[in-house]
């Protein structure tokens, strides 16, 4: 059985108060990782408006898609995900709620984010944007 073709994703970079919201995905490829909000583009569906959704699904927290900041591919042996990462505006940022498939949602301190285990690539985009001081 061949792989699939490549999936279409987006994700969620908020930034409120010095601190980034990230989720601590709980299955997939990069379980155990921590990542912004995020997921696959449904049918039908606009890149801006699968951000709003993921990242009410994946964090509780209503926001509004902005910019495109970046694109990044994933590719491996069972996988071929485009990701396009979007800046958020987030609405209220209260305490963050894990659900759908995030183990965990918190806002980190920009200066603590490299300190978690990141999905790969996280933190040099985040770098590459000036969202990010140092990523080590």
């Amino acid at each position: 059985m061949s792989a699939p073709g490549p999936e279409v994703c987006v994700g969620a970079v908020a930034v409120d108060d010095g601190r980034l919201l990230l989720v601590r995905r709980g299955r997939g490829p990069a379980q155990g990782e921590w990542s912004v909000p995020g997921g696959r583009v449904e049918r039908g569906e606009t890149l801006a408006e699968a951000v709003v959704r993921e990242l009410a699904e994946e964090t509780g927290i209503e926001g509004v898609c902005g910019a495109l900041i970046d694109w990044v591919e994933r590719v491996d042996d069972r996988h071929h995900h485009v990701i396009f990462d979007f800046a958020v505006e987030v609405l209220d940022a209260h305490p963050p709620v894990a659900g759908d498939d995030a183990a965990e949602a918190a806002w980190v301190p920009l200066d603590q984010v490299a300190e978690l285990r990141l999905v790969e690539g996280l933190a040099e985009l985040l770098h590459a944007h000036g969202i990010l001081e140092v990523i080590a």
